[in-house]
């Protein structure tokens, strides 16, 4: 459904809310703690950077934060792999909408819709708990 760098950004913003609080985590840490490859988490820690999402800090003491904000997790998906999956037609036409619907239009409509609710009304502070508490994960 989402693109891998948003699935482990997604990831890394959870693992990053269960940090104790002001705590900066490092690059090692982050890619051990989500199974993501170091360059890899790199380039997509700065994209969350670049949107806002994550404060960052150099240097021998510096690390990331999320930002002390509450951020949703749509905000995360649209900050790697933009807005596309919902608001774009499932078949890829440029022009779909009520008035000029592709063939599947109206079955995808309510799922799209439901989608952007359960991201949109999801915040990060939401799922964490688990993840602190040991029965959910972020890798296996």
């Amino acid at each position: 459904m989402f693109s891998k760098a948003c699935e482990y950004a997604l990831k890394i913003m959870i693992y990053l809310c269960t940090q104790e609080e002001g705590k900066l985590a490092g690059l090692r840490d982050i890619s051990a703690a989500n199974g993501s490859p170091e360059a890899y988490t790199a380039k997509i820690l700065q994209q969350l950077v670049k949107s806002g999402l994550l404060q960052s800090l150099r240097g021998p003491t510096g690390g990331f934060k999320v930002s002390d904000r509450p951020i949703t997790l749509l905000e995360v998906v649209v900050a790697i792999d933009g807005e596309s999956i919902v608001k774009d037609c499932v078949l890829g036409l440029k022009e779909c909408s009520s008035a000029y619907p592709c063939p599947v239009h109206d079955k995808f409509v309510a799922i799209r819709d439901h989608l952007k609710g359960v991201l949109t009304t999801t915040h990060l502070t939401d799922i964490k708990s688990g993840v602190i508490e040991g029965n959910r994960f972020l890798k296996l």
